[in-house]
């Protein structure tokens, strides 16, 4: 049993992209990908997700906002920012997100991303 993960991003091709580097990680249980935060949330809400990789830019909602509603809950999972603007990195800084990636990603920044989550959570051990 691997690290309980979602994916969102609004954009379909990414989405499917990180979906598909998470699921070939042995380290990582997928639990989900979602095209919205919204919809994100709430099952955020209502199952144990202990690492979230999420766009910035989404309508609606942007990662940032979520990251810092997804912060306030009793459990909250550690929410790792994708952004093709390397401008937000401050703003993840700001509310303390786990991780910030810039786009186009590539396997080796979420597996870095991964493993840093592991040695520092102590999973496996």
């Amino acid at each position: 049993m691997g690290i309980k993960v979602v994916a969102i991003d609004n954009s379909e091709e990414l989405l499917d992209k990180i979906a598909r580097i998470l699921k070939e990680m042995k380290e990582v249980e997928l639990l989900g990908s979602f095209s919205d935060a919204v919809t994100a949330m709430q099952y955020i809400k209502e199952h144990p997700v202990q690492l979230v990789f999420s766009d910035v830019v989404m309508p609606d909602i942007s990662g940032i906002t979520l990251a810092a509603k997804l912060y306030e809950l009793a459990n909250p999972p550690e929410v790792v920012l994708l952004s093709g603007i390397p401008g937000f990195s401050l703003e993840a800084w700001k509310i303390k997100a786990y991780g910030f990636i810039i786009k186009p990603y590539k396997k080796p920044q979420i597996k870095n991303i991964v493993d840093q989550y592991i040695v520092e959570y102590g999973i496996g051990e």
